[in-house]
């Protein structure tokens, strides 16, 4: 299989909160509920405080934060590199070093050798997803290793084209990732005490976005974007309960799915943003079109759902920001193009906060008819891919190379 646009994913990460977290924490891809949407302020400074900036290394994983501690995963030369830092201070608490020599895909060798995926917390343990597909486990508070998987012995190819993106979800006792290669995986179930397989979905390769854990129709499922398909599958058992094919140019699904109540929302490279809503027949389930959006289409950037509206970023007019009706699809408004090959959201009082790659963090007022940003905010010094994570007192900003604390 052959690739000639090069996959800018940024990191990716799905978690279902699997133990109680306080309200700053942010311990997976996209926060508690793994659906962008945080306890932020109702007004913002004129200006952001910074309160420390520490090198960590390359890579677009996001930090994730629990208690008084932050967690980066990021490469330092042929390393793969998990760091714990104290978060008032950013002083280094523990580091662990695993070597993870890669070599990128020709078509995407700017974009680095990653990480590309989120780190996720639960139980007192951190989860990382190397970019060539490599699953480990460490003790948070020591940064011991638990335990580790590679699969090169199941599959001829560990990752997908351009590398592993997604993040792992931890549901219960179970982290859930889908592992293997172009043509070829398997979504998997994993003890998170000991990493023995609990159950595997083998029916497609895994693609680039990260799953979610929800209850659709009555029935818990694990739902997400592989290379050919949207699946929901039993969170249980790990048996397909459906699926709808879903194909974007050069093989790149890289949103992660919205779910609102039994509704789904999703979308891709060249794709408009869709809704579908699961039901069930019997013992069977079913999948019921709700609404198509033509005028805007997500490619990297997953879209934020808060108080009736979707709210995100179009790949139309190289970067659009935009705000849905979330019942019926309608465009509220689109802002003016230009705005960035992609943007992290996060939403929550009345505000939603964008994090451009051009290191730019904008707020948009939630109310409202046309798309206004009340603050701009200069965040970085380089690229800001990584998704921002958000506490009580600030935001956390993963550049290229460095690791920054904001406070509002």
């Amino acid at each position: 299989m052959k690739s000639r646009r090069p996959l800018l994913v940024p990191t990716l990460v799905v978690l279902g909160v699997a133990a109680p977290t306080l309200a700053a924490d942010w311990p997976q891809w996209r926060g508690p509920a793994r659906d962008g949407r945080a306890a932020l302020a109702r007004g913002f400074p004129e200006a952001l405080t910074p309160a420390w900036k520490v090198a960590v290394g390359e890579g677009h994983a996001s930090p994730v934060v629990v208690g008084d501690r932050v967690y980066v995963f990021a490469r330092e030369g042929e390393e793969e590199v998990l760091h714990s830092l104290d978060l008032a201070t950013g002083r280094r608490l523990w580091r662990q070093a695993s070597p993870a020599p890669y070599t990128m895909n020709s078509a995407a060798t700017a974009h680095g050798k990653g990480p590309k995926s989120t780190p996720t917390v639960a139980n007192g343990r951190v989860f990382t997803f190397g970019i060539s597909g490599i699953l480990s486990a460490f003790d948070a508070a020591t940064g011991r290793l638990a335990w580790r998987k590679e699969f090169s012995a199941q599959y001829g190819e560990t990752s997908p084209l351009y590398g592993a993106a997604q993040s792992p979800v931890v549901d219960g006792d179970r982290v859930i990732v889908h592992v293997g290669g172009p043509g070829r995986g398997a979504l998997t179930a994993f003890d998170a005490a000991t990493g023995a397989v609990r159950w595997a979905w083998t029916g497609d390769g895994p693609a680039y976005a990260s799953p979610v854990v929800a209850t659709l129709a009555g029935t818990r499922q694990v739902v997400t974007l592989t290379e050919s398909f949207l699946v929901g599958i039993s969170a249980d058992r790990g048996e397909l309960l459906w699926k709808i094919p879903f194909t974007t140019p050069w093989v790149q699904n890289a949103v992660t799915p919205i779910v609102d109540g039994d509704v789904v929302v999703y979308s891709g490279l060249d794709q408009p943003l869709r809704a579908l809503r699961v039901v069930r027949k019997g013992a069977a389930y079913a999948t019921e079109p709700r609404w198509e959006s033509a005028d805007v289409s997500a490619y990297l950037s997953t879209p934020v759902l808060e108080k009736g509206r979707i709210y995100g970023l179009s790949q139309r007019k190289r970067g659009q920001l935009f705000c849905l009706d979330a019942a019926t699809g309608r465009v509220v408004w689109l802002s003016d193009g230009r705005q960035g090959e992609n943007a992290a959201l996060v939403a929550g009082g009345a505000s939603v906060l964008a994090l451009t790659t051009d290191a730019e963090l904008l707020v948009v007022p939630l109310q409202g008819e046309a798309f206004a940003a009340a603050r701009r905010y200069r965040v970085a010094e380089s690229a800001t891919w990584a998704h921002p994570a958000v506490t009580s007192e600030g935001v956390l900003v993963k550049d290229r190379t460095h690791l920054a604390y904001l406070r509002f």
